[in-house]
């Protein structure tokens, strides 16, 4: 009997998300060195789906590992970094290496696969930034004071986001979905419930946590608004996004790996999104 899609879902996000928000509480050791691994994993696979779908359009391809070690330089280089006391310079060293044995690479590929070169280095290329440049500020934030709150609140606010969307849409959105044509499911209203959800995680930090969220300048109601708003939307964009490369390629889903959600990029697309956005505004907004 194959379980409904709606029932795997559910069963992904209360098991999979306690999982994940208990390892960043319960295991910060080595500024969370076991979260920052299981980040290069995510990246490496999710690299590797990009690569499969940026094959279907194009038709070029990589090596089999490639995608995947590519996807995990980023990640990995700021693990170094946080995690080991690494100079923060090994990110651009990883970076320059990838890039640099993707364009050598193929001055020794056999003639017949001459013409197919410019292709699979651009999707070389576009593996190392997505989403591994994405995660690795995420992992950035490990380094910080009250990490485990900081963490926590931002894996909250999209994952959140996302969840009240959904929610919002199946009981508000029957008449004003199709919006957006990249993702005709989505609805205003499950867009303007996630992104309400947003705000309200960004108050809640910091009225709750204030010693992780000390606003620097702006009074601490209007930072807290402005982190959450903020990141609820780079979330939300980091979704379409994904659905519009989804979208290009003819595909419902990135891969099969997770139950109810599809690939390794559709349960992290928005967190890659939101994780820059995040890194910076609290760097700008909060004392820490």
């Amino acid at each position: 009997m194959q379980v409904p899609k709606i029932v795997e879902r559910f069963l992904v996000f209360f098991i999979g998300v306690p999982a994940a928000l208990s390892a960043v509480l319960l295991l910060p050791h080595q500024h969370h060195l076991a979260a920052n691994c299981v980040a290069i994993i995510l990246s490496a696979l999710g690299a590797n789906e990009f690569a499969a779908l940026l094959k279907r359009k194009g038709g070029f391809s990589l090596s089999k590992p490639e995608p995947m070690l590519l996807g995990a330089a980023c990640p990995l280089a700021m693990t170094l970094n946080v995690s080991f006391g690494v100079d923060y310079r090994i990110a651009p060293i990883f970076i320059a290496i990838g890039a640099a044995w993707l364009l050598i690479s193929r001055i020794f590929v056999p003639e017949d696969k001459l013409k197919d070169a410019l292709g699979s280095i651009s999707v070389g290329l576009a593996t190392l930034l997505y989403p591994g440049f994405f995660i690795a500020w995420l992992i950035g934030m490990a380094s910080w004071p009250h990490a485990n709150m900081v963490i926590l609140i931002f894996l909250l606010i999209p994952i959140s986001n996302d969840s009240a969307a959904w929610a919002t849409g199946m009981l508000f959105g029957k008449n004003n979905r199709g919006i957006i044509r990249v993702s005709p499911n989505k609805s205003v209203a499950g867009f303007i419930g996630g992104l309400g959800f947003s705000v309200i995680l960004g108050m809640v930090a910091v009225f709750c946590i204030p010693a992780a969220f000390t606003a620097k300048v702006l009074p601490a109601p209007l930072a807290g608004l402005i982190l959450g708003l903020a990141v609820g939307l780079a979330g939300c964009l980091g979704d379409l996004a994904e659905s519009a490369m989804k979208r290009s390629v003819g595909a419902k889903d990135s891969g099969s790996l997770i139950p109810g959600r599809g690939g390794v990029l559709d349960s992290i697309d928005s967190i890659c999104f939101a994780a820059p956005v995040y890194y910076v505004l609290y760097w700008l907004l909060f004392r820490g």
